[in-house]
């Protein structure tokens, strides 16, 4: 294996006037942005999205796991140029053409299934534009400033998990109850008043849980909470891979291995399996002192989803902006502008104070 690999690229020519197709948002279909022509994406009605038995897939997974693979070049078909990636697909820096890099099965995983782009670039402009507006203590400059640095669309690559777990349990059950008791008030007063207390109880029990699709992030490049935040994603809608979603949009390669993935996707389905055992356990208050589980049948899948990034700089600092293509949803970073702060915080003294010198003058008549 070199350092360097050559990959091979896939470009899509209108038959109408010969420039590069890209793929329409909310379509099934490669589009022309010059001159209109669409080409739906023939799509196999074979295909499916399949999922991956994990333990086959260790027992015969590479020894060299992609996240130490260098970035491969490719060659542009419509001006030459010969450029690094380490992308999926994006567009030539020289002439704009959208590629996208077929991928060396024997040493990548290829995705099963993508959720196409249903949010085109002016709608998600639009949607970054009024995210922008309610950001009441934000700098006047933001909203020209994001508009004038654009967005980007861009897949995400996402593991999914799935697993038929069975887990035993040990723990206490908390039951709560009262006492009488008594003491004096401020005036010496002798009182009663009731007291809640808990009595706990050994717990012990097995609960049993299907978990299925559940989204681990594979890229590290991009803040995970960021990420995380962007859910929900509408995973059945997803379809088969094919290239042709990805052109004319940059596609992130995954940086995190399956089983690195798979020890993230366990974390997350713990936390629900300690709320199963605290459901089983009852009572008012539940302890769980230790769980452990039978990871069955995992079988897991590498999916594209869509996003629109923004990415500004401001006061020497990087903000950075992400759109769900599929529900329109807006998470990101923004500054904040300290002379507006200042300026509420004094308009809501002066409110204050007015509000003061009302009532007591009202009370000095």
């Amino acid at each position: 294996m070199t350092d360097q690999q050559q990959y091979t690229q896939q470009q899509y020519p209108c038959a109408s006037c010969g420039a590069r197709l890209t793929f329409a948002p909310g379509t099934t279909a490669l589009k022309c942005p010059y001159c209109g022509f669409e080409q739906e994406v023939a799509r196999d009605e074979n295909r499916v999205v399949r999922e991956h038995d994990y333990d086959l897939w260790m027992a015969t997974a590479q020894s060299m796991p992609v996240s130490q693979i260098a970035a491969h070049t490719v060659t542009c078909t419509g001006c030459g140029a010969r450029t690094e990636t380490d992308k999926l697909s994006d567009a030539c820096p020289f002439c704009g053409a959208a590629i996208v890099v077929e991928a060396n099965t024997d040493i990548m995983i290829t995705p099963e299934g993508v959720l196409p782009f249903a949010i085109a670039s002016d709608k998600a402009m639009d949607l970054l534009q009024a995210w922008v507006r309610s950001r009441w203590f934000a700098p006047n400059s933001l909203k020209s400033l994001a508009a004038r640095e654009g967005i980007q669309g861009t897949y995400l690559p996402y593991w999914t998990y799935d697993s038929d777990t069975m887990t035993m349990y040990h723990g206490q059950r908390g039951d709560y109850y009262y006492e009488t008791e008594t003491y004096r008030d401020s005036d010496g007063e002798e009182q009663e008043r009731q007291v809640r207390k808990i009595r706990w109880w050994p717990a012990y029990g097995q609960v049993e849980r299907i978990f299925d699709d559940i989204l681990v992030p594979a890229v590290t490049r991009l803040p995970s909470k960021r990420v995380e935040a962007l859910e929900p994603w509408d995973i059945p809608a997803a379809v088969p891979y094919q290239p042709e979603f990805l052109a004319g949009y940059q596609t992130l390669r995954y940086e995190v291995e399956p089983p690195a993935g798979l020890e993230q996707f366990k974390q997350i389905a713990e936390r629900q399996i300690e709320r199963d055992c605290r459901d089983d356990i009852g009572g008012d208050e539940q302890r769980v002192t230790s769980m452990d589980t039978q990871w069955n049948a995992i079988t897991f899948k590498l999916l594209l989803l869509p996003v629109w990034l923004a990415a500004y700089r401001f006061d020497n600092k990087t903000w950075q902006v992400m759109i769900n293509a599929r529900t329109g949803e807006v998470i990101g970073d923004r500054p904040y502008s300290v002379a507006k702060i200042v300026s509420a915080v004094i308009a809501a003294l002066v409110v204050v104070g007015l509000a003061v010198l009302a009532y007591t003058m009202f009370q000095g008549r």
